[in-house]
């Protein structure tokens, strides 16, 4: 394969663009208040399975030997009494292919993310949604998918449906975005919709002092240690209020300069992440020129499998501040 990546950048590219695509249908179409009252995710179960079979079929065509470790397997989708839910998948593949299929080849396509192990020396990692209860609130979600080559995340994408590419005084919904990253290439801001490769560059921003930092965390408290954040947002004298938002939408903020500081923190001692959740997200930051590691101030390492073993936690930030946020975790974490 090209050491530019530029075949892998089209085909994730087109990948993720068709991927969102099927997911916006099926949110617009499945999503109700309704299925919030009765804590129903059977629409994001739609789009999980529809979104990994578009993405994966994407990819078996461009790169038949490239192997792909996914969030979704098709175990329960097969079973009999899930006939209705795999008709919907079906249906919804097909709007993303744009073409008419049937079960067996969209079975087949989401096994194939099902099938990697991690440990590759090339493989793609994808969350066909990441954000589960943003994709149902209709607030962010993200399409996910990196290419990891000999244990090194070479190229990211984050689709986001509903990530304003502005931030602005209004919050951050919007109408949309793709943000691409390459190692050595740096990071665009791209359109979810038509072909282009090409779009405005990324850039975090240049906060030097972490007093005038931005957090960047989770809505979910089960995701990140929100108690332990505000401890080490006080102790770093950071004023601003934090943007609590789903998914990896967080780092295309960082990356985009609108927040400085993501912080997904431990909320047990034995949990280790995994890596579909972070490998897309971590290139674009590090290619819009800010840092990631663990909390322990160390690389992430995408050698060992389907999580991050040797890894505990996340701080992403825009760079200059990243010594002292490690070393305000550190402390806050004894």
């Amino acid at each position: 394969m090209s050491q530019n990546w530029s075949q892998e950048k089209s085909a994730a590219v087109a990948a993720v663009r068709e991927a969102a695509k099927v997911c916006r249908r099926v949110q617009q179409q499945l999503v109700s208040e309704q299925t919030l009252v009765k804590k129903d995710k059977s629409p994001v179960t739609v789009a999980d399975f529809a979104s990994q079979a578009v993405v994966c079929d994407r990819l078996a065509r461009a790169f038949p030997k490239d192997a792909v470790v996914g969030e979704e397997g098709t175990g329960d989708l097969r079973e009999p009494g899930q006939a209705a839910l795999l008709k919907a998948v079906v249906e919804n593949a097909g709007v993303g292919w744009g073409r008419a299929v049937n079960a067996d080849e969209v079975l087949a396509a989401i096994d194939r993310g099902g099938a990697g192990t991690g440990k590759e020396e090339r493989y793609w990692t994808l969350d066909p949604i990441d954000g589960t209860k943003g994709f149902l609130r209709k607030e962010q979600y993200a399409v996910a998918l990196a290419l990891i080559e000999r244990g090194q995340v070479v190229l990211g994408v984050l689709g986001c449906p509903n990530l304003n590419p502005d931030g602005g005084p209004d919050g951050y919904a919007g109408g949309g975005l793709l943000v691409v990253a390459v190692r050595g290439q740096g990071a665009q801001v791209l359109s979810l919709e038509g072909d282009a490769l090409v779009g405005k560059p990324a850039h975090v921003d240049a906060i030097a002092d972490p007093r005038g930092a931005r957090f960047c965390e989770s809505v979910e408290s089960g995701h990140s240690d929100q108690d332990l954040s505000a401890k080490i947002v006080a102790a770093l004298g950071a004023r601003a209020e934090p943007i609590r938002m789903d998914s990896q939408a967080k780092y295309a903020v960082v990356g985009q300069g609108q927040a400085s500081i993501y912080l997904r923190l431990p909320t047990r001692a034995d949990y280790r992440e995994c890596i579909w959740d972070h490998a897309a997200g971590m290139i674009v930051v590090e290619e819009a020129g800010g840092r990631v590691t663990d909390v322990d101030g160390k690389p992430l390492a995408y050698a060992h499998g389907r999580k991050l073993d040797g890894n505990r936690g996340i701080i992403a930030t825009s760079g200059l501040i990243h010594d002292a946020v490690v070393k305000a975790v550190g402390a806050a974490l004894g």
